[in-house]
């Protein structure tokens, strides 16, 4: 073997891990649209967001962004993966468009904030974790989903948002397990997530 297929090696298992954790992340996100739903309006409960946020958490910003954004266009280009076996561009037509369109960025953000958490204090991870991933779906999962109501569900603004209200207690819990799963998979694979950029002081005192 030469120097340069030595080199290049841990970048190939790299990359083809990363690759791996996107497709079982997708997998998953799809997955947990299938699963029977809770209809309440417009929009059906479901368990996709606590797969998109799960994949953030765990995976990151990049690998979450990532993951979300495979499954959306996975289920554009025809697959029946989408909420209720549902498949194409109609569910971007409907009124499940925000939320849609949010997943990405949910799992983006999400994963953003997990990556700067101080991961080895597992006793409190789980409440960073669980801030973090309220925070990412309060920015961008209940504020595009309300819009996307409001432009194709015939609802005011102010309605779009009350009906939202009714996925908080659910989202609540998921964002719970969400943050017990991702600390415990941090805990036994510490190396999953990309190393956390540290700050002059923290340099200076103790590692987390």
């Amino acid at each position: 073997m030469s120097i340069t297929e030595i080199a290049t090696a841990p970048r190939r298992r790299s990359t083809a891990t990363d690759v791996a954790l996107i497709a079982t992340f997708t997998a998953l996100i799809a997955v947990c649209a299938l699963l029977p739903a809770f209809p309440v309006g417009p929009v059906p409960i479901t368990l996709q967001t606590f797969a998109v946020s799960l994949s953030g958490a765990v995976l990151g910003a990049k690998r979450g962004i990532l993951a979300a954004l495979l499954y959306l266009v996975l289920g554009a280009a025809g697959l029946p993966i989408f909420s209720g076996g549902s498949a194409g561009l109609a569910p971007f037509a409907g009124p499940t468009v925000g939320y849609l369109i949010a997943f990405p960025f949910a799992a983006g953000l999400a994963g953003f904030l997990v990556e700067r958490l101080p991961r080895r204090r597992i006793a409190t991870s789980i409440p960073l974790i669980f801030l973090a991933v309220i925070a990412a779906n309060a920015v961008f999962i209940h504020t595009l989903g309300p819009l996307g109501l409001a432009w194709r569900a015939d609802m005011s603004i102010g309605a779009a948002f009350a009906f939202d209200l009714t996925f908080w207690p659910g989202d609540i819990i998921k964002t719970l397990l969400v943050a017990l799963v991702a600390t415990a998979v941090h805990r036994a694979f510490p190396a999953l997530l990309p190393p956390r950029r540290r700050t002059n002081s923290e340099l200076k005192s103790p590692r987390d």
